[in-house]
């Protein structure tokens, strides 16, 4: 069973749009409704994968039960936290050529009792969890250290977990040393303050994130495949992807798909990489199933091109 939180899930609108002219009326060709949150979609990752998985999320109001509904509705067990803000509703605009422009809302803002009740919530709901898994942003009330004492209570308990955030919040998590952490370039390049513009920046990047702390880095770069960096060395990740249709919940598959694989070497990675391969075809935020995967046409190496582009610079 893999636990997921998310401090600040969503509802998320997701209309597929020829182009986005702005100041002019748009008309959508596609339009979807989704339970958002980067938690929201590893748990939804991996229940298209077949197995268990429980998530932990704080809602409130109309959208923070219709969130509840959808994720029923998909045979997740939810653990929910009632809130008195209402959970917050974001929109996503995926154009033909595979531009996505997101409106993503702030969120409530949680009270003390609120946040001790998550916590809680994750406590009671964790025993058997094969992972535990934090991810996104942290709502407001919740402070960067929020996410450290998350870590150091799970390890407590001794499970493992995953953590995919970023800024001040990830940087005080990692003096708790989360097993995996899973930044995209542009999140690895503002956590070692620096600009990353090849493959070789990334993996030096990554063996920084681990001198700091993290046990395992998981980086997603995009166009440029994936990176995973443990204390067993350093391996390389690609698959080809023939069009991007929506790239919205590419890192949160990736995640669950190397979990799912265990979470630790190359054949995860391999999983991890054929998930977010899949993911980037489909459209707005959809979950592959083991359908729409394509293991063999995963690449894993230990040998780092070095030197390869990432898509602009990161950072």
């Amino acid at each position: 069973m893999i636990l997921t939180v998310t401090p600040n899930p969503s509802l998320d609108r997701t209309y597929e749009v020829p182009s986005l002219d702005r100041g002019e009326v748009v008309r959508a060709t596609g339009e979807r409704v989704d339970p958002g949150g980067k938690g929201v979609n590893v748990s939804r990752a991996v229940a298209a994968a077949g197995r268990r998985t429980v998530a932990v999320l704080p809602l409130g109001g109309a959208p923070g039960a219709l969130v509840a509904d959808l994720l029923d509705a998909q045979g997740i067990e939810v653990a929910p936290v009632p809130v008195t803000g209402a959970t917050r509703s974001n929109i996503a605009l995926a154009e033909a050529d595979g531009v996505l422009t997101k409106i993503n809302a702030p969120g409530p803002d949680l009270t003390p009792a609120e946040q001790e009740n998550l916590l809680d919530t994750v406590r009671r709901h964790a025993a058997g969890a094969d992972w535990i898994v934090c991810s996104g942003s942290l709502p407001r009330g919740l402070g960067p250290a929020w996410y450290a004492e998350l870590v150091a209570r799970v390890h407590a308990a001794g499970l493992r977990i995953a953590l995919d955030t970023s800024g001040p919040a990830l940087l005080a998590a990692l003096r708790e040393h989360p097993d995996v952490v899973k930044p995209n370039a542009e999140e690895l390049a503002e956590a070692v303050g620096r600009p990353l513009t090849t493959v070789g920046d990334a993996l030096k990047a990554a063996e920084d994130l681990r001198e700091t702390g993290a046990r395992a880095v998981l980086a997603s770069l995009g166009s440029a495949g994936q990176l995973l960096v443990d204390a067993d060395g350093a391996w390389y990740g690609t698959a080809p992807v023939a069009a991007v249709r929506s790239n919205v919940g590419a890192g949160d598959a990736s995640l669950a798909g190397f979990l799912v694989a265990g979470g630790r070497g190359p054949d995860a990675l391999a999983s991890a990489v054929a998930a977010g391969a899949a993911v980037v075809c489909l459209p707005g935020s959809v979950m592959p199933t083991p359908g729409d995967l394509d293991p063999a046409a995963v690449t894993v190496t230990p040998d780092i091109p070095v030197d390869r582009p990432l898509d602009g610079a990161a950072g």
